[in-house]
């Protein structure tokens, strides 16, 4: 058996090649534009930490096309963090933008660090570096962070405060979204994802597509990823009716056939910062969580969850995307095969 190719440019290009054989006027020289992205930076710089040793810090923002407006896109901090995942994920925000036709082109960041193993004061020192970094970059009018894996509206407050301290005189609030309400936040940045990824789902079962699931009340779901957008997720579910079975982050997963009470779950997750130990439930780990029988599956962590070696053993009858790229084009084509409907991520967490 031919090995999985799982670099992301790669699966990209496929997932590409696949979507353009439908649109039958789009021209050889604009395939070749649209797949290249407009501008890569990649920044290296030294910061102190907090034992007075010093670190060298990798970080990426790539534009990858501004044709609709200013660049749009999230800034992840996570130590596998690559050059070529952050074009991917660029050229993915182009697409969502386009999709749901807002005027914004695609862009996206990066950061090679371990969040988890940092302070907040040297996650302040990263961020306000990278931010001076980018000045040429970024603007309210040019290229727009937000908030992704592992950054939060505090990340977004050190970018806004260190770019306008560097740029006075204007307004320079736009220049993030996703950031506090104080200074300018929108009401329910925290929870759009995970309560978009509710309203296309239950557009979707109002088609009637799968007979045995009509609407989310009385669905068996399980999230797979449990940061903003899967604790938002499960919460927004439970509230129309849904059985939440199983839940994962990082420690693990846990399981509870009758469904997992949510309000304990979020309790234990505050007071111990996990998952695994909450009481009267099994655990199991992501790879079993994923093949759960259940109804509905919301891969909500990392891209590559659901690839060619494990998508024959879906049980769900949908999976609605709440992370981006978590399903590989061989996996697509497997779960295809097998009548597993599939919301995809350039809708189900746009």
């Amino acid at each position: 058996m031919t090995e999985e190719i799982l670099d992301p440019l790669i699966i990209s290009e496929q997932q590409f090649d696949r979507a353009r054989q439908y649109i039958h006027h789009l021209q050889s020289g604009l395939v070749d534009f649209l797949k290249q992205p407009k501008r890569v930076h990649i920044i290296h710089f030294p910061i102190e930490m907090d034992d007075c040793s010093v670190r060298t810090i990798r970080c990426y923002r790539v534009i990858h096309n501004l044709v609709f407006g200013p660049g749009k896109g999230g800034m992840r901090y996570h130590p596998d963090v690559t050059e070529e995942e952050v074009i991917s994920l660029a050229k993915l925000m182009t697409w969502k933008c386009a999709l749901i036709n807002i005027p914004f082109g695609g862009a996206k960041g990066g950061v090679r660090c371990d969040v988890k193993t940092l302070s907040q004061n040297e996650l302040r020192r990263i961020t306000r570096r990278f931010t001076s970094e980018l000045l040429e970059v970024i603007g309210p009018y040019t290229d727009i962070p937000a908030p992704d894996m592992y950054t939060n509206e505090q990340t977004m407050a050190w970018i806004y405060d260190t770019y306008d301290v560097l740029n006075p005189g204007r307004n320079n609030r736009p220049v993030v979204t996703g950031k506090p309400i104080e200074l300018g936040g929108s009401l329910g940045r925290k929870e759009a994802t995970g309560l978009g990824c509710l309203y296309v789902t239950e557009r979707f079962l109002s088609k009637q597509l799968i007979p045995e699931i009509s609407e989310v009340a009385g669905a068996r779901v399980a999230i797979q990823g449990f940061g903003n957008v899967g604790q938002v997720a499960a919460q927004e579910f439970c509230r129309q009716g849904a059985k939440i079975v199983a839940l994962s982050d990082s420690s693990g997963c846990i399981f509870a056939e009758s469904g997992l009470n949510l309000d304990e779950v979020l309790q234990f997750k505050k007071e111990h910062g996990c998952l695994v130990g909450v009481p009267d439930t099994m655990t199991l780990t992501n790879e079993e969580l994923i093949e759960l029988d259940c109804d509905i599956l919301i891969p909500a962590a990392v891209s590559n969850q659901i690839h060619g070696g494990n998508a024959h053993k879906i049980k769900a009858r949908l999976i609605v995307e709440a992370a981006n790229n978590p399903t590989t084009p061989a996996a697509d084509e497997i779960l295809y095969n097998n009548g597993v409907y599939l919301i995809p991520d350039i809708i189900a967490n746009a």
